[in-house]
């Protein structure tokens, strides 16, 4: 059941000029969420901002005034924008966030990401970049961009099923992009290794799928994401896996456009949420998010 419009851009501050796009959780405690998210300025630029909001009563509170992550110097790979992925907790307690930096190309609507880091050591309140530099970039096996990343912890081993653009091309209707959902692995959620390990192929008539969110319950992996075909806005995707490594693409659990409105034309990037025995989802809709964070809930 869908919820609406929960949190809007306040255009008001100059960073938030349009779109709250990429929702992602960290949990507060019972039903209390931060929700980081992205918006831009009026140049376009990204900046991530978060707000808490709770899930028994649907009250938004603590909204940031201030981002709290900027795009890096001019010439870095986050220069034109930040955009939070996924927070994951390390072994001794900092909070990891995993985010996307972005460039924009010399000929428009190509541009180049990558994966940043930044840290908070005070429970989620403030995060300091790890390194002017990403994490995760361009390779062999991502030949144009990676972006973003979903991070999980399995025992000492650390999984980020990433976007892994592969192909990009100028048409007579302007560009189209190609990326699937690749494996990284590392053991301390810094340092990270590749090999082309493919969790999520594209199928026949697909050109994107975007970000991951996933739920394990009871050693069962649920995922959902947003999936491209050409010509048709992104709709939500499902999989799930007993492993988290071995997916099996199915086409219940999820969640439909509707038939008007600011979600009529796409289901994109959403963030899934398991409080007690309701699943909860963030969600944004047409033109990436432009008009902000809705959320919907599934019981059982």
């Amino acid at each position: 059941m869908k919820k609406g419009l929960i949190y809007q851009p306040d255009v008001l501050l100059p960073w938030q000029a349009s779109h709250a796009a990429l929702p992602t959780r960290l949990p507060l405690g019972g039903s209390r969420y931060r929700v980081f998210f992205s918006s831009r300025d009026v140049n376009n630029r990204a900046h991530v901002g978060s707000f808490d909001f709770d899930l028994a009563t649907g009250v938004t509170s603590n909204t940031s005034r201030e981002p709290v992550l900027v795009p890096g110097n001019w010439g870095y790979f986050d220069c034109h924008g930040v955009q939070a992925c996924s927070i994951a907790k390390s072994d001794n307690g900092d909070l990891y966030l995993y985010y996307l930096g972005w460039n924009t190309a010399k000929q428009s609507p190509l541009f180049y990401a990558a994966i940043g880091l930044a840290i908070s050591r005070d429970g989620g309140e403030t995060f300091i970049k790890y390194s002017p530099a990403p994490i995760l970039q361009r390779s062999r096996f991502d030949p144009w961009m990676v972006s973003g990343g979903t991070v999980i912890r399995q025992g000492d081993e650390w999984l980020m099923y990433y976007l892994s653009g592969y192909k990009f091309e100028f048409t007579a209707d302007g560009g189209l992009s190609w990326y699937d959902i690749k494996i990284a692995r590392s053991q301390d959620g810094i340092e990270w290794t590749r090999s082309g390990e493919v969790a999520l192929p594209l199928l026949a008539d697909e050109t994107n799928i975007s970000r991951m969110t996933i739920d394990e319950h009871n050693g069962l992996y649920r995922a959902w994401f947003p999936v491209k075909r050409r010509n048709i806005g992104y709709r939500c995707g499902y999989a799930e896996s007993m492993d988290g490594v071995t997916w099996t693409r199915k086409s219940e659990h999820c969640l439909s456009v509707s038939e008007s409105g600011w979600d009529s034309e796409a289901i994109d990037k959403m963030e899934v949420i398991r409080q007690d025995d309701r699943i909860y989802m963030l969600y944004n809709g047409n033109r990436f998010g432009f008009d902000g964070i809705g959320l919907a809930y599934s019981d059982g």
